[in-house]
C-alpha cells in the first residue's frame, strides 16, 4: 500500500509535553469531548526562560486524583530532530475504489517539556487522603441480623466411609477350613514355584495372619536373592519336576 506524506505544516514549531499517567487516563475517558481540559499560562521573565504552568479545567477541580496546578519542566532538544505526525487510515469509497492512507507532518518539535504537579497545600492534602484511602482494608467485619447459610466441615466424606467399611469387611473374612486352604495353595504352586504373600492372599482370600500360619507349615520363606521375599513349597511337598539344568547341577544325580 502506497502512502503520501503531506508536508504543508512541516515548518511549524510544536511543543512535546510528557504528561503524568493519571492525567492521560482522565483525558482518555472522555475522547472527543468539547469540555475544556485546562489552561496553559506562559510567564515571560526578562533574561530568563519563561515559566509555563497548567491549570486543570473545571470538570477536574473536584477530582481527588488530579492536582489542580502543574508546572512544565524544560528539557533540551539539542542534537535531536523530532517531529509530530498524524495519519488518516485508508478507506473504500462508494464506487469501490480504495483511498490511499495519508500521512501528515504537523510540525517540528522545538521545545520538550515534562508536566509535573505543583507541590502546594492542596497537593499535600490530596496525597494524604490517597494514602489513607489505600491503607483502608478491603474487607471489614460487619453485623448481620439474620443467619447466613454456611457449610459445616465434614469429618468423613461418603467415599471415605465406603472405603473404610470395605476394609473392615475384608478384614473380617471368615477363615476357610485349613485343609481347603492348603489345597488351594498346592494347586497354586503347581502353576508357579514362587509367590509373594499378596498374591497368595488374593488367590485364597484369607486373612493374612491366618494364611501365614499355614504357609509356615508347608512353605519356606526366601530371604536371599534371586527370589527374596517370596514363598515356595518345602521339598517334601514339591511335586513339580526339576529342569534338566538343575538335575545336571545336582551332585547326587546319576
Amino acid at each position: 500500500m502506497s502512502q503520501d506524506l503531506e508536508t504543508t505544516n512541516s515548518g511549524r514549531g510544536v511543543w512535546l509535553v510528557k504528561i503524568p499517567k493519571y492525567m492521560r487516563q482522565k483525558w482518555a475517558e472522555n475522547p472527543g469531548s468539547s469540555a475544556e481540559v485546562g489552561k496553559l499560562k506562559i510567564h515571560k521573565i526578562s533574561g530568563r526562560l519563561p515559566q509555563v504552568t497548567f491549570s486543570c479545567g473545571e470538570q477536574y477541580l473536584n477530582d481527588s486524583e488530579i492536582p489542580r496546578e502543574h508546572k512544565f519542566i524544560l528539557n533540551p532538544v539539542k542534537e535531536m530532530t523530532l517531529g509530530v505526525f498524524s495519519h488518516v487510515p485508508a478507506s473504500n469509497s462508494e464506487g469501490g475504489s480504495a483511498e490511499v492512507e495519508k500521512l501528515y507532518m504537523e510540525g517540528q518539535v522545538i521545545q520538550k517539556f515534562e508536566c509535573q504537579p505543583v507541590v502546594d497545600r492542596y497537593y499535600i492534602n490530596q496525597k494524604k487522603a490517597a494514602v489513607l484511602k489505600a491503607a483502608q482494608p478491603n474487607r471489614k467485619a460487619g453485623y448481620i441480623d439474620r443467619p447466613v447459610n454456611t457449610f459445616k466441615p465434614i469429618a468423613q466424606h461418603a467415599h471415605t466411609v465406603e472405603l473404610e467399611e470395605r476394609k473392615k469387611q475384608e478384614g473380617k473374612k471368615a477363615r476357610a477350613d485349613k485343609e481347603g486352604v492348603m489345597e488351594m495353595l498346592f494347586t497354586a504352586f503347581e502353576k508357579h514355584q514362587y509367590y509373594n504373600i499378596k498374591d497368595l492372599q488374593k488367590l485364597t482370600r484369607q486373612p493374612i495372619t491366618y494364611l501365614k500360619e499355614i504357609l509356615k507349615e508347608v512353605c519356606d520363606y526366601n530371604v536371599k536373592n534371586p527370589h527374596k521375599n517370596t514363598w515356595e513349597l518345602k521339598p517334601e511337598y514339591r511335586h513339580y519336576k526339576r529342569s534338566e539344568s538343575e538335575a545336571a547341577d545336582d551332585p547326587g544325580s546319576d
